[in-house]
């Protein structure tokens, strides 16, 4: 069975990603002390990770305050929706406000255009 979460979580996840990658990158630069062109080109890419993972952040954030807020049915604690399918951010659960879906097999792919 493959591993879901929730779609806000997923974009979250990536943005921290992005800031350790960054911080890898400038931390990579210091082996090029003797050439401060080297040098300067992996600090400002590692600038440009962690300014991708800020817009990202940015982003979500945004589109976090646009999202359902609905009751899980299993824990009963409140999370958000995006797309026709989610899962609970706390449980884990699969949650759909489409009553056509209601029953049937979980599935990321229902979120798509060409599934409706």
């Amino acid at each position: 069975m493959p591993k879901y979460s929730s779609k806000i979580n997923k974009i979250r996840s990536f943005a921290l990603a992005l800031i350790f990658i960054g911080f890898f990158v400038m931390y990579g630069g210091i082996y090029f002390r003797t050439s401060p062109l080297i040098m300067s080109i992996f600090m400002l890419l590692g600038l440009l990770f962690i300014i991708a993972s800020t817009v990202v952040y940015f982003w979500i954030g945004m589109l976090s305050t646009k999202s359902i807020q609905v009751k899980c049915p299993s824990c009963g604690k409140a999370t958000k929706m995006l797309g026709r399918v989610d899962m609970c951010m706390h449980c884990r659960e699969p949650l759909t406000l489409d009553p056509i879906l209601e029953g049937k097999e979980f599935d990321e792919s229902y979120n798509k255009k060409s599934s409706k």
